[in-house]
């Protein structure tokens, strides 16, 4: 069965709510560890990590919502609780840092695993496709 409004079958739609979701619980779990940084760091360049810090969870908070879009557009539910992202996301809440340079080792990490997990479901789906599914 095909969507009336976009070409995706079904199970096209159902793998893609999967990966939109993953990928907005990661985001979503980024963009809070991302603000507490911005809230609770001490460090010699406090002003500077201090906009940085808001500067990316503001274009996280976006990218959230972008997403949380699309999953509306494919005709599914977006689940809205933190219970929920920190379950499905692979990304862990954040530890109590006050180290400028350990925050931005944690959201680096973060970022990486976040690329992972996408390529990981890039992957997926193109052998979905290859193998006609």
């Amino acid at each position: 069965m095909t969507s009336k409004f976009i070409s995706l079958s079904k199970d096209d739609i159902n793998v893609g709510v999967k990966v939109l979701n993953e990928l907005l619980a990661n985001t979503y779990i980024l963009s809070v560890k991302t603000q507490n940084f911005h809230w609770n760091v001490q460090d010699s360049r406090f002003y500077m990590l201090h906009d940085f810090f808001s500067d990316k969870y503001n274009e996280l908070s976006e990218a959230v919502d972008e997403i949380a879009e699309r999953i509306r557009m494919l005709g599914e539910h977006v689940p809205g609780a933190m219970a929920f992202y920190l379950k499905l996301g692979c990304l862990e809440e954040a530890e109590i840092i006050k180290d400028g340079d350990l925050m931005l080792r944690a959201l680096t990490k973060d970022h990486n695993i976040i690329i992972t997990a996408l390529r990981t479901a890039i992957e997926q789906v193109s052998q979905m496709r290859i193998k006609g599914l």
